[in-house]
């Protein structure tokens, strides 16, 4: 049992040279030595010539320790760098199957936006924009398929659709990752999170730009096709920023964005597998990106001085004069931004070039937090419930509680993310000190308990 299941798993993925580590897509096909190893075509040339050439001195050869050791042995031998480990086993591509998609299999903009409504509270025109990027960006990739399987190039069609990548803006807490999390696990596709603060140039100290398609194909299972179907998400994309007034080389800044470009467009690009370093112990494998979407995403501080310097940029005298003070308190400033002034905050503009959508998200209010709190699926005082369910004991909290903590989580300007800590400070006493009393039936969190003006209402089984 145990041998046809490691037969099925040697069938799935690519057979890996155990010499130049080169999988057999590249190295083409391999030739099988007793013990399982493999060993490609140019490597065991090499082998052959170095015994035919007379550079090797049998005599001594002879004598050495292990010289009569069957090959077969070597697998039962902890060798370092013999053996091939599970993250650097690539998957095989199925080329005789040609890839199936059918115009019926991309979910449509209203139902991705029904989707997200269940999970995210809020943030009705970003959902929606990249609702339609989404939708366009699988069209897109239908187009492509449909073009490969027409055998006569005259009957393919000369529109070529660029990709949709997604720029999204939007202070912290604002739900930017979670957006994009949500909307992976929706789509049933691969996921990498990369921040962009790590990225270097290459050749300086750091992850390069390739690191973050190693990523994905981690997430994939290391299976290239799922790969080329996946989002890339890169955090802190404005930390990527040309640095202004600076005579040195700008590695982590403007070269970052430039790197980006080819990655971003749709390139081949050689990824290391199971690693961030490219070395001769590593296979590598090529990934199209072209077919992969991207979302960079950031909170661009100071992008709102800019925003509001240029709409006040004005006539200051006469009727039609904008007043300085207009838009201070204007809550959608962000939505005002342009490329003018993603490019006055540093940003390239051949990189902004290749993220044709931007996408604004809004700072959350006290009644969107409040709902944040109790309404997504996976809302947060969901997950306590469940927890104490566990424990037999019923959890509930007063309107007025969760009123408290939205407004406490204003007051600490971190957006959502104050939630969770706040939660997390008041239940800390509740979770240990229930489990010690199997008696207790339910629990009411109070505002005066979070006040610390009293305790929670606890009631005890009948």
């Amino acid at each position: 049992m145990e041998d046809k299941e490691k037969r099925d798993d040697d069938y799935t993925y690519e057979k890996i040279c155990y010499v130049c580590r080169r999988p057999e897509s590249k190295a083409g096909t391999m030739i099988t030595m007793p013990g399982n190893m493999c060993l490609c075509h140019d490597c065991m040339q090499k082998a052959f010539d170095s015994v035919t050439n007379g550079s090797m001195d049998w005599s001594k050869i002879q004598n050495m320790p292990y010289m009569n050791l069957n090959l077969s042995d070597l697998s039962k031998m902890n060798i370092p760098g013999m053996e091939i480990p599970e993250k650097q086993k690539v998957k095989k591509r199925n080329s005789d199957k040609k890839p199936e998609m059918a115009m019926k299999d991309v979910m449509p903009p209203h139902e991705i936006k029904a989707r997200l409504d269940e999970y995210v509270i809020g943030q009705e025109k970003a959902k929606k924009a990249i609702s339609v990027a989404v939708y366009n960006h699988y069209k897109r990739m239908y187009l492509d398929y449909k073009k490969t399987d027409k055998e006569d190039k005259k009957e393919t069609e000369e529109v070529k659709i660029e990709k949709s990548n997604i720029l999204m803006l939007g202070p912290t807490g604002s739900g930017k990752t979670y957006l994009v999390k949500t909307l992976a696990m929706l789509l049933d596709v691969p996921l990498a999170i990369a921040d962009a603060t790590s990225l270097t140039e290459a050749g300086y100290i750091g992850d390069d730009i390739e690191s973050v398609i190693t990523k994905l194909l981690a997430a994939a299972g290391n299976d290239v096709e799922k790969a080329e179907h996946g989002i890339v998400f890169i955090d802190e994309i404005d930390k990527i920023a040309k640095k202004k007034n600076t005579n040195t080389r700008d590695v982590s800044g403007e070269a970052v964005q430039q790197e980006l470009l080819k990655l971003l467009e749709g390139a081949k690009v050689e990824v290391p597998v199971g690693s961030n370093q490219k070395n001769a112990l590593t296979p590598m494998e090529t990934i199209n990106t072209d077919h992969i979407l991207f979302i960079c995403g950031g909170a661009f501080p100071d992008l709102e001085h800019i925003i509001k310097e240029r709409l006040t940029k004005k006539s200051s005298m006469g009727f039609s004069a904008e007043l300085k003070d207009k838009y201070d308190q204007d809550p959608h400033l962000l939505s005002h931004v342009t490329n003018e002034d993603l490019r006055s905050f540093g940003m390239i503009p051949e990189f902004l070039g290749r993220l044709p959508v931007t996408v604004t998200l809004e700072k959350l209010t006290k009644e969107l937090l409040v709902k944040i709190l109790s309404e997504p699926k996976n809302a947060i005082l969901k997950q306590y419930i469940k927890l104490l369910e566990l424990d037999e004991v019923k959890l509930t909290f007063e309107d007025q509680a969760l009123e408290w903590m939205a407004e406490e989580a204003m007051k600490r300007d971190t957006g959502a993310r104050a939630l969770r800590a706040i939660l997390e400070e008041f239940m800390l006493d509740i979770m240990y000190e229930i489990p010690k009393d199997p008696n207790i039936g339910s629990v009411v969190i109070t505002r005066q308990y979070l006040e610390k003006k009293g305790g929670p209402l606890i009631q005890m089984r009948a």
